[in-house]
C-alpha cells in the first residue's frame, strides 16, 4: 500500500498537542533512522525531542527522547528507532567479567523505504581511485624484486617464525616474537614497512609511548564521546594504546627489530570509549561516521575495530553493523575482533557477524614460541557461524599474552599490575582484541605493496595464503568455524595473486538499500552439528563431506598442531566462503513480525529447498533491560593464554 506523504505529519500532529503541555519526563538516547538524516532529525524536533548529533552513514540521528515520544515515533511510518546500546572493547586478563545490555529495535511498516537511502549516502560512495605504488622498487636487499610481482622472491611463506612475549628489558632491547610469526619481519626487512599506508584505530584513545617513534605518523586524532569533536588527550584506560602498539608500533631494539607489525604506516585515532573502557553505539557509528568522511584527506585504507557486542538482531539490521558496511563499500579494509566468548559456537560478535569485513580469531603460542607445534587456538576466541549461516572467523592471528604499550598510570595497568611492565611501559593482554590488530598492521603491509587491492582483493589474498592448523593425520586441526582459514601469513599474502575468493555472491550496495539481504552455506542438523551445505549436489542443501566442514561445537583441548601452507583445501574452501545466496524472493522486510524476543529465527524464514537454520536469534526481551544509557563493562576477560 502506498502511504500519503502527509500521513507522518498528521500523526506527529495529533500527538503533539498532548506532548507540549507536560512536564519532559526521563529521556534516554536513542538512533533515530529515517530516508535521510535530515528526515530523522525532523522527526526528532516535531516530537520535541533533544538532537544529540547527526549520524549520516547512516542515515540517522542520535537524540534523546521519554517514552512517550518514543512511542510518537515508532508509529510514524519510514521511521525506525533503536534504543542506543552499549559496546566494549575485546580485550582480556583475569580480572573482569560482565553483561552486555542489549538492542531495543522498533520497526514500522515501511522499513525498505528507509533502507534503499543508504545506498545514496554520498558519504559512502565507493571509492575508484588509487595512486601510484608507494615502493615501486626495492633495490636495498637482493631479495625483493618490484612490487608488481613478488615482493619476496626470495622469501618462503614457510620460513620459521616464532611467537612469544619477548624479552624482558628495557624498550631498545625488548623484543616482541608475534612479527615473526605473522612473517611481517621478513616483510619489513625488504622494505615493506605499511609506509604511506594510514591506518584508522576506533578505540580508547592512544597514549604516544616516545619509543613507538609515532611523531608525525598521527596524521588526525579526534574524541567523539557524547557528541564531541575535538582531539584525543590521551588514553585512560590503555586499550587503544595497546591496540596501536601492535598494529603500528614503530620502536626499534638495538638488533633493529620492530615492535609492531607495520612500524611505519601512519595514524588517524578516534576515540569513542571511555576511560574505563565504556562506549555506545551512537559514539561507534559517529566515529565510523568520521572516518569514512575523512578517508580520503588521510588516505585511511584500514579500519581496526577491537570492539565488540552480543547480536541481537539480523545483520542488516543493526545500525552499527551498517556502518561498518558503509565503510567497507567506501573502499576501507576494516578488520574486526571476532570475540571473546569461545570455545562455544555461534559466539562471533557485532560488528564481526558483517559477511563483508575480515573477522579474526586467536592464536596462542601456548608459552611456546620456538615451537609451532605447541600454538594452538585460543580457547577464549569466539567461533561461527554466524546467526545467519556465514562462516567466521576468516582467519587467526596471535592474541595470546601479546605485549603492546602501556601508560602506567591507565586503568588496566592498575587493576592488573602484575602484567605491567612499569619500567618498559608495556603491558600483556590476550584477546580477539590483540589479534585484529597483528592482522591490520599485515593489510597495511599488503597496501604498500599494492595500493590498488580493493578490500575484497585483501580478504581474498589474506584468506587464500592463510595457514590451517593440520592434526599429525593431515587433516584440519579445527573446522572452519573455529580457525577459518588459517594463520594469516604476511609475506604470502603479499606475494599472492588470488582474486574473487572473498564475499562472492554478495552484493553490499543491495545489502545496504535494503533491496536483497543474504545468508551463507553453514547450517545445523537435527544432532547440534554444524555443517557446510553443498549447493551443487544432486540434494541442495545438503552436507558437504570436506575435511574441516563439520563441527560438532567441542573444543579439541590443548593438543599443538602443525600449521600448514600446503594443506589442500581441495573445494572446501569455495564451499565455506564463495557459497553466499540472497534470501527467497518471497522474504519481505515489510512483514508485520513484531522483533522481539518471541520472534523465532525459523518463523516463515526457510531459506531455500526446505532446508531451515534451526537455531534462535537472541531477540532482547526489554523486560530485562537495564537502563538504556548504562556504560558497557569489559567483557570475558579471561587469564593471558
Amino acid at each position: 500500500m502506498r502511504i500519503p506523504r502527509f500521513l507522518p505529519i498528521a500523526v506527529l500532529a495529533l500527538a503533539l498537542a498532548a506532548i507540549a503541555p507536560r512536564a519532559r519526563a526521563a529521556a534516554s538516547l536513542y538512533i533515530v533512522q529515517a530516508q535521510t538524516s535530515a528526515a530523522a532529525s525532523a522527526s526528532v524536533l516535531r516530537v520535541h525531542g533533544k538532537l544529540e548529533r547527526q549520524l549520516p552513514i547512516i542515515h540517522a540521528v542520535a537524540a534523546r527522547l521519554d517514552a512517550r515520544q518514543a512511542a510518537i515515533l515508532r508509529r510514524v511510518p519510514a521511521v525506525r528507532l533503536f534504543e542506543d546500546r552499549p559496546v566494549a572493547t575485546r580485550a582480556t586478563t583475569s580480572l573482569l567479567s560482565g553483561p552486555t545490555d542489549p538492542l531495543t529495535e522498533s520497526t514500522s511498516s515501511t522499513l525498505n523505504s528507509v533502507d534503499s537511502t543508504l545506498a545514496t549516502n554520498p558519504l559512502v560512495t565507493t571509492v575508484t581511485g588509487t595512486t601510484s605504488p608507494v615502493v615501486s622498487t626495492v633495490t636495498t636487499d637482493p631479495l625483493v624484486g618490484s612490487v608488481t610481482g613478488p615482493v619476496v622472491s626470495g622469501l618462503s611463506a614457510a620460513t620459521p617464525t616464532q611467537d612469544g612475549s619477548g624479552v624482558l628489558g628495557l624498550p631498545l632491547t625488548y623484543q616482541t616474537n608475534y612479527p615473526m610469526v605473522v612473517g611481517a619481519t621478513a616483510l619489513q626487512q625488504a622494505g615493506i614497512t605499511g609506509k604511506g599506508v594510514t591506518i584508522a584505530v576506533l578505540d580508547t584513545g592512544l597514549w604516544q609511548d616516545l619509543f613507538q617513534n609515532y611523531g608525525s605518523r598521527v596524521l588526525a586524532t579526534v574524541d567523539v564521546l557524547n557528541g564531541g569533536s575535538g582531539p584525543v588527550s590521551g588514553d585512560a584506560y590503555g586499550h587503544g594504546t595497546h591496540i596501536a602498539s601492535i598494529a603500528a608500533g614503530g620502536a626499534q631494539n638495538v638488533a633493529g627489530q620492530y615492535f609492531g607489525i607495520a612500524p611505519q604506516a601512519n595514524l588517524v585515532v578516534v576515540q569513542a570509549f571511555d576511560g574505563q573502557g565504556r562506549g555506545s553505539y551512537a559514539d561507534v557509528i559517529a566515529g565510523i561516521n568520521w572516518i569514512v568522511a575523512h578517508r580520503q584527506q588521510y588516505n585511511i585504507r584500514v579500519l581496526n575495530l577491537s570492539i565488540g557486542a552480543t547480536p541481537e538482531s539480523f545483520y542488516w539490521q543493526d545500525p552499527l553493523d551498517q556502518a561498518v558496511m558503509a565503510a567497507w563499500r567506501a573502499g576501507i579494509v576494516v578488520v574486526v575482533a571476532a570475540g571473546n566468548e569461545g570455545p562455544n559456537p555461534m559466539t562471533i560478535d557485532v560488528p564481526g557477524n558483517v559477511p563483508y569485513v575480515i573477522t579474526v580469531g586467536a592464536l596462542t603460542d601456548n608459552y611456546q614460541p620456538y615451537n609451532p607445534g605447541d600454538w594452538r587456538l585460543a580457547s577464549f576466541s569466539s567461533t561461527g557461524p554466524t546467526y545467519e549461516g556465514f562462516v567466521k572467523p576468516e582467519v587467526v592471528a596471535p592474541g595470546g599474552h601479546m605485549v603492546g604499550s602501556m601508560p602506567s598510570g591507565s586503568y588496566l595497568a592498575n587493576i592488573d599490575p602484575n602484567s605491567m611492565m612499569i619500567a618498559e611501559q608495556l603491558f600483556t593482554m590476550s584477546g580477539t582484541s590483540q589479534a585484529a590488530a597483528v592482522t591490520t598492521g599485515v593489510v597495511a603491509l599488503m597496501l604498500q605493496a599494492d595500493p590498488s587491492l580493493t578490500p575484497d582483493d585483501v580478504k581474498c589474498r589474506l584468506m587464500a595464503s592463510a595457514r590451517p592448523a593440520v592434526s599429525s593425520s593431515g587433516a584440519l586441526a579445527y573446522s572452519v568455524f573455529q580457525q577459518g582459514a588459517g594463520l594469516i601469513n604476511a609475506v604470502a599474502a603479499v606475494n599472492s595473486s588470488a582474486t574473487e575468493c572473498a564475499n562472492v555472491g554478495l552484493d553490499i550496495s543491495a545489502d545496504l538499500a535494503g533491496t536483497e539481504h543474504f545468508r551463507g552455506p553453514a547450517n545445523r542438523d537435527a544432532d547440534g552439528n554444524f555443517y557446510i551445505m553443498n549447493m551443487q549436489s544432486l540434494r541442495p542443501g545438503s552436507a558437504e563431506a570436506g575435511d574441516g566442514l563439520t563441527w560438532s561445537g567441542a573444543y579439541p583441548g590443548a593438543e599443538g598442531y602443525s600449521w600448514s601452507e600446503a594443506y589442500p583445501w581441495s573445494q572446501g574452501f569455495a564451499y565455506a566462503w564463495s557459497q553466499n545466496y540472497a534470501w527467497t524472493s518471497n522474504y519481505s522486510w515489510t512483514s508485520n513480525y513484531s522483533w522481539t524476543s518471541n520472534y523465532a529465527w525459523t518463523s516463515n524464514y526457510a531459506w531455500t529447498s526446505n532446508y531451515s537454520w534451526t537455531s534462535n536469534v537472541p531477540w532482547w526481551n526489554d523486560s530485562q533491560s537495564p537502563p538504556a544509557t548504562a556504560p558497557a563493562p569489559i567483557q570475558r576477560w579471561v587469564p593471558n593464554q
